[in-house]
């Protein structure tokens, strides 16, 4: 038989082989003792996920779980055997023999003061996490004056989506890593100045209309202060009827597009009030799109404005 008789034939598919698969690599096991208990975790992993897997509740404040650690808040540093210097658990990989304390009285007093200053030099009202904090360490950011002076600033009010107000910042870098390569590569936002003048700012501090800013809102999903907001959550909150008693949390499907992106609807009296996205989310870690974290009006829309 000759060859051309023996060539595939273009108009007849080739039947496919099987898919390659790549050979399943087993991770190495570390163990190490975290308050005198024997924990084992795959290599690689920190000491933050060896606690947690232990049910050991280690504050986090510029942690999360979607980003890479940038060791700014210092508040979840515990003490290693053998260093000299306290370590943050969010970025420091477990080793082999690790013995670990993350509620001793060195741990203790250092995240004391941490939150100290932070509550003392930022107005932390706004932030979720603080006030159990700041209980739990016996805080009492008070003794370093009565207001939060340091950094007070008018809020920057230059849309209609949200805004943000500087003063409830603590650098801890969240939004800027959402907003560059971890998430949404537009880099908007970054970091400007140096020691007490650095500050979150855009390109030249212009207004954000003339920033580089798609609206993703993932800077407001990110914050754990509240110093970026929803306009229509700061718009409550100054007319003094935001109540999170009364709102219910419903988890759905985004409608616009077909990527499937999970939401959690935030509705206050019959009424969306803030749209987010859980960092567990499979498909995009918690990440949205202008229309998917803002573009929630037309639900509210009357059948007889529809109508118009």
């Amino acid at each position: 038989m000759s060859d051309t008789a023996s060539a595939p034939q273009p108009l007849i598919p080739v039947p496919r082989g099987p898919v390659p698969k790549a050979p399943l690599r087993q991770r190495k096991m570390v163990e190490l003792k975290i308050d005198g208990k024997s924990v084992s975790v795959p290599e690689g992993s920190t000491i933050l996920d060896a606690a947690r897997k232990l049910g050991i509740d280690t504050p986090t404040l510029c942690f999360l779980e979607s980003l890479a650690p940038v060791n700014v808040c210092r508040v979840c540093v515990v003490e290693l055997e053998g260093s000299r210097t306290l370590v943050p658990a969010c970025s420091r990989k477990v080793e082999p023999g690790m013995s670990v304390q993350t509620d001793s009285e060195r741990v203790r007093l250092s995240r004391r003061i941490v939150l100290e200053f932070l509550a003392s030099s930022v107005n932390v009202s706004t932030a979720p996490a603080f006030p159990e904090y700041l209980k739990r360490y016996d805080a009492h950011p008070e003794r370093f004056g009565l207001s939060a002076a340091t950094v007070a600033q008018p809020v920057k009010v230059d849309n209609d989506l949200y805004v943000r107000d500087y003063s409830k910042c603590i650098l801890c870098y969240k939004c800027v890593e959402a907003c560059g390569v971890e998430a949404q590569n537009t880099f908007a936002i970054a970091v400007a100045g140096r020691g007490f003048s650095a500050h979150i700012s855009t390109e030249y501090d212009v207004p954000l209309p003339d920033s580089a800013c798609v609206y993703c809102g993932n800077c407001i999903g990110v914050c754990p202060t509240g110093a970026l907001m929803f306009k229509s959550e700061y718009d409550m909150r100054q007319a003094g009827t935001w109540d999170e008693s009364r709102q219910t949390h419903t988890d759905t499907i985004c409608p616009y597009c077909g990527v499937g992106c999970n939401l959690t609807l935030d509705a206050q009296d019959g009424k969306i009030v803030r749209v987010m996205s859980p960092v567990g989310n499979a498909v995009t870690h918690g990440s949205l799109c202008i229309k998917g974290r803002f573009g929630y009006q037309f639900v509210e829309i009357q059948p007889a404005q529809k109508e118009k």
